[in-house]
């Protein structure tokens, strides 16, 4: 990870070890937090329309990044207990993404792509 995800990583497991939490901060659970999380962000942002969405008033913005604030800590701690380089997966995510969705063939269009078959050296895993 990032020295700052790294650091946020520490934090948070500091956090957990000094509040004897770490048996509640299995994957499961911090999975569903992070799901609970994601819903509340969403609940920000479901009835506005496109613009408020994209320019929330002072008041909207402020529950949206502590909404933020809390999807990202539950992801780089789940992140963190799985052993999991965010920044790696996010990374390789993309790589796919670059090879499924083809600039020309895909431009301004929301269809999916196929799905390709894994790269040579998945083979036999």
């Amino acid at each position: 990870m990032t020295t700052e995800l790294d650091g946020l990583a520490e934090r948070m497991r500091v956090f957990a070890e000094v509040r004897e939490w770490e048996r509640f901060h299995t994957p499961k659970n911090l999975a569903m937090a992070l799901a609970g999380e994601v819903g509340e962000l969403v609940a920000e942002l479901q009835w506005l329309t496109p613009d408020e969405s994209r320019s929330p008033d002072p008041e909207t913005l402020s529950r949206i990044t502590a909404e933020l604030g809390d999807v990202t800590a539950y992801l780089v701690r789940l992140a963190d207990v799985l052993g999991v380089d965010l920044v790696a997966a996010a990374h390789a995510k993309l790589d796919v993404g670059e090879r499924r969705y083809d600039p020309v063939r895909y431009r301004g269009s929301p269809r999916k792509a196929p799905h390709l078959p894994p790269p040579p050296e998945a083979e036999g895993r």
